[in-house]
């Protein structure tokens, strides 16, 4: 059974809080709590409060012991921003945003927690699934700075008068007397 507990128009940022809120998610509800408590930021402050009450909703609405609950989401969302100017020199303003957020956590009584399809498969491909980077003939990297091997004349380019010529290295030109 899942017990939701919401913090509406929290006086924080939402990108401060969600990283206190990513801390917590999986965990259960009384290490969570022990991490919260030790946390130096406001956020943990806030998302204390309101798993606290998470809890005391399991408790007495949902009839679940403590023991056993999970933190299965912890979510911040953007709330609104109050906008407010600050006087500047010459009889100038300059805005200032005073973001809120919405902290919401859902506690489960279940024993694993399921981490999203979307995790799970970007842990399965790790590095495979990408593009791999491009490589010279030992196999790494090329250094921006190092010159292109001779015998080898880089593409033509077609600049905004018409296709240039192809550069090489050696190119010398012969004086007549």
């Amino acid at each position: 059974m899942q017990v939701t507990s919401t913090y509406r128009f929290a006086r924080i940022s939402a990108f401060k809080a969600r990283e206190v809120t990513r801390e917590i998610q999986g965990q259960s509800a009384s290490e969570a709590l022990d991490l919260l408590a030790f946390s130096p930021k406001k956020a943990a402050v806030l998302v204390k409060k309101t798993l606290k009450s998470a809890i005391a909703n399991a408790e007495n609405n949902a009839e679940l012991k403590v023991d056993t609950l999970l933190v299965k989401e912890a979510i911040v969302g953007e709330g609104p921003t109050f906008k407010r100017f600050r006087a500047r020199a010459r009889g100038g303003a300059s805005p200032l945003r005073k973001r809120t957020s919405h902290i919401r956590i859902v506690l489960s009584d279940e024993l694993t927690p399921k981490v999203p399809a979307k995790r799970a498969k970007r842990r399965e491909t790790g590095r495979e699934g990408r593009k791999p980077k491009a490589t010279h003939e030992a196999g790494q990297r090329r250094p921006a700075n190092e010159a292109i091997p001779s015998g080898k004349a880089p593409k033509k380019i077609d600049g905004p008068t018409g296709p240039s010529e192809p550069v090489s290295e050696a190119k010398s030109v012969e004086k007549k007397d």
